[in-house]
């Protein structure tokens, strides 16, 4: 799962930490300004993606662990522990007894240091803003955590009913996301609660609402979502799901699940550019997970020829060998926020653990 690259780590959890990516073979860069911060020659090297840590042996015999806590971003080294970075307190449940613990570990980690001063975002690499779809599912997983402080100033500040990530859309979607991650901290007076209200009516279809999301028609899927906001802030519902099929309609697993009209499921081609679908879609019926779960080898997650992603932000950090020289050209990120929301969520809820999952 992580696209056959070397490894690396991210640490640098919420907006207000210093971001830092460790690289196999003992380089540390901050990893916005890609500047190097250390350089280690090693014997050993482990990396830890569900306990935040990294633990060298350089050829002088020198232990060197770099690893974050609820407090920070810290360098231990010759009985000193030397502070990297520090900000606003993050919470780090162990998930203890659960069968997939150290991956709900690792892929909390991997949503946490995707949460910009901006807000949270995709990928810190190449979405350098928001996206109201992967935002509210986040905040799915925060909400579970005791994380949602994090975002809640982000939140409180929005002022627009659409994200217009997508060429400018004005997507149907947004609506929904919008009541609900305010329902998080706010209620029905919060000003863009009265923005969606007022934009209702221009995606009325009788009892339904349609519009463009990801450039198509979607209307079980739109409609799902607005009905869950509405009822998260306590606002008068008079919307039907259409009995219709919707290719998206098994993205919205949180709710009105009898409500689906069953068709044509994604393929193993969408799995590999957009696994949050097919993620999704497997919470929503009741499946396995859609990838075998190995030992977390990070990075976990991934999404590849995004619409919007600026994927030329890549092509210093494979100058840096940070990446594969040639993933910038082919159009992969990793991390991504959406797709470690759909595991997160996903796997919290199973009970049982297959066969080559990781020890906790």
């Amino acid at each position: 799962m992580s696209m056959g690259s070397k490894p690396f780590l991210l640490f640098g959890m919420g907006g207000s930490r210093r971001k830092f990516v460790y690289c196999e073979g003992g380089r540390l860069f901050d990893a916005l300004t890609l500047e190097p911060v250390r350089i280690w020659e090693l014997t050993r090297e482990e990396i830890h993606a569900a306990e935040y840590r990294v633990v060298l042996e350089s050829k002088d015999g020198r232990q060197t662990i770099i690893e974050e806590d609820e407090e920070g971003v810290w360098l231990r080294e010759a009985g000193d522990r030397i502070s990297l970075t520090k900000g606003s307190r993050v919470c780090l449940p162990r998930f203890d007894g659960h069968p997939f613990a150290s991956w709900l570990r690792a892929l909390h980690a991997e949503l946490l240091v995707n949460i910009m001063p901006v807000g949270p975002v995709p990928n810190l690499w190449v979405y350098p803003r928001p996206w109201y779809r992967d935002a509210a599912m986040m905040l799915m997983c925060l909400k579970q955590t005791g994380n949602l402080s994090l975002v809640e100033d982000w939140v409180m500040g929005l002022h627009k009913v659409w994200d217009r990530n997508n060429s400018g859309e004005p997507e149907a979607d947004n609506l929904g996301q919008v009541l609900y991650m305010v329902s998080l901290f706010g209620d029905r007076s919060h000003p863009v609660v009265k923005q969606v209200m007022r934009a209702l009516p221009s995606y009325s279809k009788g009892s339904h609402i349609a519009g463009k999301t990801d450039y198509v028609e979607h209307p079980v899927y739109q409609t799902k979502w607005l009905k869950f906001g509405l009822c998260a802030l306590g606002l008068d519902d008079p919307y039907r799901i259409p009995p219709v099929f919707d290719s998206y309609s098994a993205l919205f697993w949180m709710d009105y699940r009898s409500e689906h009209v069953d068709g044509e499921r994604f393929s193993e081609k969408t799995l590999a550019l957009y696994p949050y679908l097919n993620w999704a879609e497997a919470h929503f019926y009741g499946a396995p997970p859609p990838e075998s779960l190995a030992r977390p080898r990070p990075p976990l997650t991934r999404e590849g020829a995004g619409s919007e992603a600026e994927y030329w932000r890549l092509k210093p950090l494979a100058r840096q060998g940070i990446i594969p020289a040639d993933q910038a050209e082919n159009r992969m990120c990793s991390p991504h926020t959406w797709h470690a929301a759909e595991m997160f969520l996903h796997l919290i809820e199973k009970n049982g653990q297959p066969t080559g999952a990781g020890d906790a």
